[in-house]
């Protein structure tokens, strides 16, 4: 897996297509790029990091002596997750303890609501760290909990323990829709048009149904 790879996958991911580079092209540049782009997912989210982990396995599959190539997908977003949240978590902590706080703090204010910082809250009293796993693989749900975390003053390593299992388990769930859309289709775009609409399916269909729901 490229690097050129890789950014047409990050490209597809945002159109909801791609065309995947030859196989001449694979090169383990590829997977640095992949780091990247999901640690910055996580730190400031622009970039759809479910679809890029989903079309990544995708290419691995077709592209790469299995198991390797997909099991790289896998270990270099789960990383890459953590790194993320663990720098975003530092950044807040930063923020919290200050007077006048951050904008790293004001940020993740503005992208949780009060109903759902609330909702948060409860679960983090009931159920401890182990909510950042929940949290992680609902939409729209890691803020939230990040925000509650920071708020509990819940030390950054404590934070850390409970992050790496939900990181591990996000990065299997989208390469696991990466495997699926990859098996699917013998052409590589094809399984990286599905595991890109599974993704967006995956991530709109809660607000959805809330909407749904108030009519």
């Amino acid at each position: 897996m490229t690097w050129r790879e890789l950014v047409a996958a990050g490209v597809g991911a945002g159109a909801g297509a791609g065309q995947v580079p030859p196989e001449t092209t694979q090169q383990a540049v590829g997977y640095p790029a992949l780091f990247v782009l999901v640690a910055l997912g996580a730190l400031v989210p622009v970039i759809p990091t479910g679809a890029l982990v989903s079309t990544a396995a995708v290419v691995a599959f077709h592209h790469q002596s299995l198991p390797f190539g997909l099991l790289l997908v896998f270990v270099v977003a789960a990383v890459a997750a953590f790194t993320g949240d663990v720098a975003l978590y530092w950044l807040g902590q930063r923020g919290v303890a200050s007077r006048n706080g951050s904008r790293w703090l004001e940020t993740l204010r503005g992208r949780a609501t009060p109903e759902r910082l609330a909702q948060a809250q409860r679960k983090l009293d009931e159920h401890g760290v182990l909510v950042l796993v929940v949290s992680r693989l609902v939409p729209a749900g890691r803020i939230p909990v990040m925000l509650a975390c920071l708020l509990a003053r819940l030390p950054l390593r404590r934070f850390a323990r409970g992050d790496a299992p939900a990181c591990l388990a996000w990065a299997a769930t989208y390469g696991l829709i990466g495997i699926l859309g990859g098996s699917l289709f013998s052409e590589p775009w094809k399984g990286v048009a599905l595991a890109v609409a599974l993704t967006l399916l995956i991530s709109t269909a809660p607000a959805l149904w809330r909407r749904l729901r108030s009519h």
